[in-house]
């Protein structure tokens, strides 16, 4: 079960805090795993880290979300090398934070570009390659913040939650996925979510007293790790869950819950 043996997987935004567990998660799967990144030489570290835990094959890959020309380029080349793509997870994003009194309209549509948009553009060009093969696996990354609102209450300032923008350009992709579901299903292809809640990086964890008011709203109490995404990822990118499509699976802790 839970086999991806043999399957061709592109991850965006490989590098990240989630992306590199998303990629470990694949390549212990024994799927063929291209780790990208706007900057090749940091998938080239990464997959260093990741192959002295599993072995495994790993390509590092150049991609820009934001560039239409540059997403073209990469899936030119891992069709040259491989000639199709079996499993795609939109990770990569980017915006700012910051409050919405003092958002201005560039940050508003930066932080759009870097969730929703970026999604779309990468699903565009890699959705005829999947209908070519009459197979295919979208795995989008959401987060709880496209479901629930941000309580503004544990953060020390305003300016440090998360943004307006990246609340709505997440709840835009759980919609998009579910977009994507309907009118491919009859292709093959499956799209799925998966919103993460609470996943600090360590720079965030060093702030204590932030980090107690978070864990405070977390019926498990603790905070998510990189690795609590692997099982999720494996069960949607696996044909044993060839019935699930249009999901968005929350893996918050609970927090959503209350």
């Amino acid at each position: 079960m839970f086999s991806l043996k043999n399957k061709i997987a592109l991850v965006t935004g490989g590098t990240g805090h989630l992306g590199t567990a998303i990629c470990e998660a694949l390549v212990k799967s024994n799927s063929i795993v291209y780790v990208a990144s706007r900057k090749k030489n940091e998938a080239e570290k990464v997959i260093k880290i990741i192959k002295n835990k599993t072995p495994g094959k790993l390509f590092p890959i150049e991609l820009d979300i934001s560039n239409e020309n540059s997403i073209k380029k990469t899936l030119k080349q891992i069709k040259k090398e491989h000639g199709h793509i079996d499993i795609l997870i939109n990770n990569a994003g980017y915006g700012s934070d910051g409050d919405f009194n003092n958002k201005t309209e560039t940050e508003w549509n930066d932080g759009l570009d870097g969730t929703i948009n970026g999604v779309f553009r990468v699903c565009k060009q890699v959705l005829p390659l999947m209908k070519q093969k009459k197979y295919g696996v979208i795995i989008n990354i959401g987060s709880m913040y496209g479901t629930i609102s941000p309580d503004l209450r544990i953060y020390d300032n305003e300016k440090h939650a998360n943004s307006p923008e990246y609340g709505a350009g997440k709840a835009a992709i759980i919609q998009f996925t579910k977009y994507l579901a309907v009118n491919y299903a009859k292709n093959g292809i499956r799209v799925n979510s998966i919103s993460p809640g609470a996943f600090p990086n360590k720079e965030v964890q060093k702030n204590k007293k932030f980090i107690k008011k978070l864990k405070s709203k977390i019926p498990l109490e603790r905070l998510g790790q990189p690795e609590d995404l692997m099982g999720a990822i494996v069960f949607l990118a696996s044909d044993d869950s060839s019935y699930v499509t249009g999901q968005n699976i929350l893996i918050d802790g609970g927090w959503s819950i209350w």
